[in-house]
């Protein structure tokens, strides 16, 4: 039985504390959800703004494959601007036989305010990500031995020794933040997955061109695939956002509401240099609006549930939806909310907790007859 609720874990911690048990904490935290049903955990990669302390994320995930049972374990992402593709795809596959089988590949150009560190732009991030994504696929899925030289990397006749742990081919998954269609025509292109970060409003740099919703971007993954000849599923498509889900409304906004100022100000505004409030909007109701927005579910089971299925509905239908955890509250209330999640929300959107009902109703309507 499947959640179709997964963690996607920057991971980001507030500065001020041992960098040590906060590394720690992600993989104690992949742990309890692998205990709780969840489907994914996404680990990202960060070198900058030091709230970001994973830097080797595929380091965490060969220690998480080996503490849990049966959650799929992800790179989210790869910044391939910042990686030879054949390291990357060794890496890839090496996980694979770690997790038997549990491993997926997310990709993406990086990010883009930790370009300056490597020496490159933003559009030599994405250009990168151009040039070394097929050759990836091909080295992590394909057969044939890989010739290609570029500006940064050269491959000569270049093919892993190691095959992938199963028969199929290892699930590689492209993120997008909806500032560009060039990922989702991408994802399109090579028929891979997408993984959508549902930012609505203004968490973007100055300057940059208006957000894509994602339905659009949807939308321009399934024209790209249209038009090379390859397929896209909705199955495959995963959207994260922050969630937390408390017994009642007002529980659920007071636990996270300290963390989630310090986060929205300290980190994006100050750290990162970002815009983080809409026009006219203010600072004390910067979560309300956020979750009105709908970049954020805060609130009791029925309200998350009822926002996951405005999403769906919103959006025309995906996958499995990523908890991005983002620490705007203590250990416990987070633990506690992704119980309330395995154990009451996740229920209802699969409709697991539908046939003990209905054993219920018939037992009660037989005895009637």
């Amino acid at each position: 039985m499947h959640s179709r609720i997964g963690l996607f874990l920057s991971p980001v911690h507030e500065t001020g504390q041992d960098p040590h048990l906060a590394i720690h904490r992600n993989l104690d935290l992949v742990e309890h959800a692998d205990r709780l049903n969840f489907d994914e955990a996404w680990f990202g990669e960060h070198h900058t703004l030091g709230w970001g302390l994973v830097g080797a994320p595929e380091t965490l995930i060969a220690a998480a494959s080996q503490r849990t049972r049966q959650i799929r374990l992800a790179h989210g992402v790869v910044p391939l601007s910042g990686h030879h593709p054949f390291h990357v795809a060794s890496r890839a596959v090496h996980l694979d036989h770690l997790s038997r089988g549990r491993y997926i590949l997310g990709v993406g150009p990086g990010v883009p305010f930790e370009a300056g560190m490597f020496g490159l732009d933003g559009k030599e991030q994405r250009k990168r990500l151009d040039e070394a994504l097929p050759t990836l696929l091909e080295l992590v899925n394909g057969e044939e031995r890989v010739t290609q030289k570029t500006d940064w990397y050269e491959l000569r006749d270049a093919k892993l020794q190691l095959p992938r742990f199963g028969p199929g081919p290892l699930e590689v998954a492209v993120a997008t933040s909806g500032t560009s269609v060039t990922s989702p025509r991408l994802i399109g292109r090579y028929g891979l997955s997408m993984t959508s970060f549902a930012l609505p409003f203004a968490l973007l740099t100055p300057g940059t061109q208006e957000h894509i919703g994602l339905a659009q971007q949807w939308k321009h993954a399934e024209e790209a695939a249209a038009e090379y000849g390859q397929t896209v599923s909705r199955d495959a498509w995963r959207i994260a956002l922050p969630v937390h889900v408390a017994e009642t409304s007002t529980r659920a906004f007071a636990e996270v509401r300290e963390g989630y100022d310090r986060w929205l100000f300290e980190y994006f505004k100050k750290a990162a240099g970002r815009d983080v409030l809409a026009p006219g909007a203010s600072r004390e109701h910067a979560l309300e609006a956020r979750v009105e927005a709908g970049g954020a579910l805060v609130g009791s089971v029925d309200e998350v549930v009822s926002g996951i299925r405005r999403l769906q509905e919103a959006t025309g239908g995906f996958g499995t939806l990523l908890v991005y955890v983002a620490d705007w509250t203590s250990y416990e209330n987070t633990n506690r909310s992704l119980e309330l999640l395995a154990r009451q929300v996740a229920p209802r959107i699969t409709g697991s907790a539908a046939r003990p009902q209905e054993a219920v109703d018939w037992a009660i309507a037989a005895r009637g007859q």
